[in-house]
């Protein structure tokens, strides 16, 4: 039996690892869309670019993993039928629920390192992501402005910078400024260097000239310097955004009802996202045992099992659906808490009662026998 329980599980693994990185590899190439802009115009290094999309994978990868588990499961077990091996097992005295113990086994497996993704891995990714999106988008170096380019910010100021030097200055810097309807200011300098204030990006120009014309009176001033700093008045934020509810850990969530700084509508977020980091794991198992108990306790079909995988198909959509729908309405009500785990603990109970207790040659001998009593 434990050789039968290798081989099996093997099979899952391996449909399983194919199904998952399939899936995760078309997720990362339509989340990965987003960044490009980044690329392509404001010059962000390739390798930040693929450690930014990398970030997001764990998040994804908890999403994708049931699924994944359900489908390499169904697709094992439906060949195992098909090539006549679990008819072989059965008719050898193999119960049900010992036919499923390696579905479970790689349900529990996936199960525990889901727990382990949802309450370290999404966490420090997200504040790494948060981290680094603040400062790509906060840095007045190279990916703002790049060498021999007009950049254009939203307040109406045009910057050309002709070189970066090694030591962080840039020299030949030309600026356009036409954020006052009013004025036109125009400012070019031998060199200068860019600089991240606390009110926001500036640019301290070295041996230059400000010229300023009056668009109402026509009135011109030029204006040589040594020194001249201006500053951006742009959209971006100097500020880090608060800590967002997939930062915090496990125990800052659920704890989150004693903390006054949060709104009432926070408070019960953070308290179900907590519960969710314990709940949504198990689904992995879950869906492993959906995919395979319809499977083995239903009697062999030569023409195919299609009525058996597209109920066990429309069960994991309902429990999927249910999912949602009571988180959302957590979300607003706390009261309806306890649906989520009963979303997840009644069928779990249910096909543990069928691979346990259900045995489909019992009832078809029982038939039999009552059928060859009645024709005596």
């Amino acid at each position: 039996m434990k050789i039968l329980n290798r081989y099996i599980a093997k099979q899952i693994f391996v449909g399983f690892l194919l199904v998952s990185f399939s899936l995760l590899a078309m997720l990362w190439l339509t989340q990965s869309l987003k960044f490009v802009e980044m690329v392509t115009r404001q010059g962000l290094p390739v390798y930040l670019f693929a450690e930014m999309t990398s970030l997001l994978m764990p998040r994804i990868f908890n999403v994708l993993s049931p699924i994944a588990a359900f489908v390499a499961v169904l697709f094992v077990y439906n060949r195992m039928i098909n090539d006549r091996e679990l008819i072989a097992m059965q008719s050898a005295g193999i119960s049900p629920w010992k036919s499923a113990t390696a579905a479970f086994v790689i349900g529990f497996i996936l199960t525990v390192f889901n727990i382990y993704v949802m309450n370290w891995g999404i966490p420090q990714a997200e504040r790494t992501f948060r981290d680094l999106e603040w400062r790509i988008k906060n840095n007045m170096t190279q990916m703002m402005f790049r060498e021999g380019e007009f950049t254009s910010l939203k307040n109406g100021i045009t910057v050309f910078i002709d070189r970066h030097e090694d030591d962080g200055s840039v020299s030949g810097i030309f600026v356009s400024d036409e954020s006052k309807p009013d004025k036109k200011i125009t400012l070019t300098a031998e060199k200068g260097r860019l600089i991240q204030a606390e009110s926001g990006p500036r640019i301290l120009f070295i041996n230059g000239i400000r010229q300023e014309i009056d668009k109402k009176t026509f009135k011109f001033n030029s204006l040589s310097f040594t020194r001249y700093s201006a500053e951006f008045n742009t959209t971006r934020s100097s500020k880090k955004k608060d800590q967002s509810v997939r930062e915090k850990n496990i125990f800052e969530l659920l704890n989150s009802r004693n903390d006054p700084t949060l709104s009432l509508s926070d408070r019960r977020k953070n308290v179900v996202e907590g519960n969710r980091r314990l709940i949504y794991p198990w689904y992995n198992l879950l869906y492993a045992l959906f995919a395979c108990v319809g499977l083995l306790i239903s009697n062999f079909n030569r023409r195919g099992q299609t009525r058996i995988i597209a109920s066990e198909v429309l069960c994991m959509i309902l429990v999927c659906a249910g999912d949602l729908a009571f988180t959302n309405l957590a979300n607003r009500s706390l009261y309806m808490l306890p649906f989520l785990y009963l979303n997840l603990l009644v069928p779990f109970f249910v096909c543990l009662y069928l691979l346990l207790f259900y045995n489909p040659f019992y009832f078809y001998h029982q038939t039999a026998k009552r059928k060859l009593k009645n024709a005596h």
